[in-house]
C-alpha cells in the first residue's frame, strides 16, 4: 500500500482529458506532474489552468510518474498504454479500450505481469443511479436501452457502437453476467462514413434479451435503460440520475391482477469523472482491482466489435 502522494499525468488533454487533469490537480492524494498533448497550445493552456507543466511528447513522462490517464484518440490507446505499462506506470485508459481484442489482451497481460492497475473509462459505472441498483436488481429477463445524442465530432473517429453504445453494452453485460449467444444488428450512416445510428439485440445464454439503441444524430438527448425481472420493472435515467422501481403490490386492481407500487429515487448531481479517478488512485494505493478492470473493458469491446462487424456486413 502506498502512503505517499501519487505522481500523476494526463496524456491527451482535449475536451475530456482536460477534465481528467482538473480532477488530478484537485485530489489531495495526487500530484499532477504534467499534461501531455502534441498540440502545444492546448497542452500549455491546460497546464496553466491546473498549475502544472506541459509537454508535447508523452514519452518524456515515462519513468517520472506513478499513474496516468490516457485520453488520446482510440487508435493510439494501445501504443500509449503499452508504453506506460512497460515502464511500470498504472493506467486509466479511456473507452473503447483498444481497436482490437488482441490489443486489449496484450495490455491486460502486461498489467498483470507488472502487477499494475489497468482501469477502463466506462464512466456510467460511476453514475449514482447505477450504483443504487445494488440490492434492487435480481435476475434481468429483458432490457431496453436508448442512448441518443446530437452529433459531436469528438467521437467521430469510431462508429456509434464504439462511441456511445459501448457504455450500455458494458452496463448490460455487468448486470446480466451471462455469455452472449446471438446478436442481431442494423444501423445507418447519416452524417459520417461510419454508422451513426444503430440497434442491436443481444440474446444471452441465460435467456435474457437486451434491445440496445444508440444514435449520435438525434435532436433530443436521452440516456435511459429499462430492466424487467420477475418481480420488478426498473427504470434508470442516466442523464437526470433517477432510479424508478415498480413492483407488484399486495392488493389487486383486477381479479388476479396485482397493483403496482412505485418508488422513485432522485440523486444529487455528482462528479463521475472525479469519482472514477479517485477509485483508480484508491486501487493503486490499496493494491486491489479497480471497479472497471481491463477484462471488463475487453468484454465490452469484444461485443461492440461483433456488432460493428454485423453492421459492416449488412447489405447497404
Amino acid at each position: 500500500m502506498l502512503s505517499e502522494t501519487l505522481k500523476t499525468a494526463v496524456i491527451g488533454v482535449g475536451y475530456l482529458g482536460r477534465f481528467h487533469a482538473q480532477k488530478y490537480a484537485a485530489l489531495p492524494e495526487a500530484e499532477l506532474v504534467a499534461v501531455a498533448d502534441p498540440n502545444r497550445g492546448q497542452a500549455e493552456r491546460v497546464a496553466e489552468e491546473c498549475g502544472t507543466r506541459a509537454v508535447t511528447d508523452y514519452r518524456e513522462l515515462l519513468g517520472a510518474v506513478d499513474a496516468v490517464s490516457v485520453v488520446v484518440p482510440t487508435q493510439l490507446h494501445h501504443a500509449v498504454a503499452r508504453d506506460c505499462l512497460s515502464h511500470g506506470i498504472h493506467v486509466m485508459l479511456e473507452k473503447p479500450m483498444t481497436t482490437t481484442v488482441a490489443e486489449a489482451d496484450e495490455l491486460i497481460a502486461l498489467a498483470r505481469e507488472r502487477n499494475l492497475v489497468l482501469q477502463i473509462g466506462h464512466l456510467e459505472r460511476f453514475n449514482a443511479a447505477v450504483l443504487a441498483l445494488n440490492g434492487v436488481l435480481d435476475t434481468p429477463r429483458f432490457i431496453e436501452s436508448h442512448r441518443l445524442a446530437a452529433f459531436n465530432p469528438r467521437g467521430a473517429d469510431v462508429n456509434v457502437v464504439l462511441d456511445l453504445m459501448i457504455h450500455d453494452i458494458d452496463i448490460i453485460q455487468t448486470l446480466v453476467r451471462s455469455p452472449i449467444d446471438k446478436i442481431d444488428a442494423n444501423g445507418v450512416s447519416v452524417l459520417t462514413a461510419e454508422i451513426d445510428i444503430a440497434n442491436a439485440r443481444l440474446h444471452f445464454e441465460n435467456g435474457c434479451v437486451a434491445n440496445v439503441t444508440a444514435s449520435r444524430v438525434s435532436m433530443k438527448p436521452q440516456r435511459k435503460m429499462r430492466v424487467f425481472q420477475n418481480d420488478a420493472y426498473i427504470s434508470i435515467d442516466f442523464q437526470d440520475k433517477i432510479l424508478s422501481v415498480h413492483r407488484k403490490g399486495e392488493r389487486e386492481i383486477f381479479p388476479g391482477i396485482p397493483e403496482i407500487t412505485s418508488q422513485e429515487s432522485l440523486f444529487e448531481s455528482s462528479d463521475a469523472i472525479r469519482d472514477e479517478i479517485a477509485a483508480f488512485l484508491d486501487a493503486i494505493r490499496r493494491d486491489i482491482s479497480p471497479p472497471v478492470t481491463g477484462e471488463d473493458g475487453r468484454l465490452a469491446l469484444q461485443t461492440a466489435i461483433r456488432i460493428s462487424e454485423l453492421l459492416a456486413s449488412a447489405p447497404s
